[in-house]
């Protein structure tokens, strides 16, 4: 009887002891921790809130773009034939005349802003233009503005006097360049990634900077530079206004490649994105090569790329 006794009441504690064992939570079954739940789900409705604001900021924004009346382009008035002043003291030019077409299917005025070169950062950021379109290059500063895609391919040259005896680049070395401040020719010769042209700027005897390549077209016509560092677009149109006597080096001896587009201030992609589907809308009707045409003389019909 005992013996039996002793093994019910050991059987019992088997009994007790796998309940027991069988209450303690797996870490696949364990329940959450009150208010784990809650808080999941206020994380996911935060994530959701904040998606949907954001949206509804951007909306709010193109929406207020939309409402504007005005467009104030920055340009170089100097920087033909994308930007200058003609005979009759007009502001003209391939870029000014694509922003009016812009502002013309918008229903907006277009502000003519010139501006100094070097300033063209400080205008934008404090509102007193509302973008940069005068052959501005993109190339190493897409990080820096919001871009439109780009509608100019275009290079960098050396233009020099016919009868300087300079052929090739490496003809200047210990001549006198110029080139425009803030430029990119001048941001091509000091490319820190450009070896090349760093040896080239380095063999030079000087480089001059000018605050416009209409001063600087003055210097090498009196002889006081070799060399003048530039766009071939603006090359083009400069030597197109003189009888002769100067001439850009061959495309082999060409300083850099790049793109122009329009920039806008960091950020503001509703403006650019109005923009820039209006400029698309004038691809497909014809009408930006019907603009191009009227600088073909410079070079403009095969430079642009928008549409090809």
């Amino acid at each position: 009887m005992m013996k039996k006794t002793v093994a019910l009441l050991m059987a019992a504690m088997m009994v007790f002891g796998l309940a027991a064992c069988g209450q303690k939570d797996s870490p696949e079954t364990k329940a959450p921790a009150e208010g784990t739940e809650a808080k999941t789900t206020q994380a996911a409705e935060g994530e959701t809130a904040q998606g949907t604001e954001g949206q509804t900021a951007a909306a709010a924004d193109k929406e207020e773009e939309w409402k504007r009346t005005s467009l104030t382009v920055g340009f170089d008035a100097e920087f033909p034939p994308y930007g200058y002043m003609d005979d009759n003291g007009d502001y003209v030019g391939f870029d000014l005349d694509l922003a009016a077409e812009v502002c013309k299917r918008q229903g907006w005025d277009l502000v003519k802003q010139p501006i100094n070169w070097d300033t063209k950062d400080e205008q934008l950021s404090t509102g007193a233009i509302d973008c940069i379109w005068n052959g501005f290059t993109m190339n190493g500063r897409e990080n820096n503005y919001t871009w439109t895609v780009p509608y100019v391919d275009n290079s960098q040259v050396f233009v020099v006097a016919d009868d300087a005896g300079i052929a090739a680049k490496a003809d200047l070395a210990g001549k006198v360049v110029g080139v425009q401040a803030d430029s990119s020719a001048l941001a091509a010769l000091e490319d820190e990634e450009n070896q090349e042209n760093l040896d080239l700027a380095a063999s030079f005897a000087d480089l001059k900077q000018f605050a416009d390549y209409n001063t600087g077209f003055m210097e090498l016509e009196a002889g006081s530079i070799d060399a003048l560092a530039m766009d071939i677009g603006v090359a083009n149109y400069q030597i197109a206004q003189r009888d002769g006597g100067f001439l850009i080096l061959p495309e082999k001896e060409y300083l850099a490649t790049e793109q122009y587009a329009v920039g806008f201030l960091l950020g503001n992609e509703s403006l650019r994105d109005i923009v820039q589907e209006t400029l698309m809308e004038m691809v497909d009707d014809g009408t930006f090569m019907k603009i191009a045409e009227q600088y073909a003389d410079f070079g403009l019909t095969d430079a642009v790329c928008l549409g090809k």
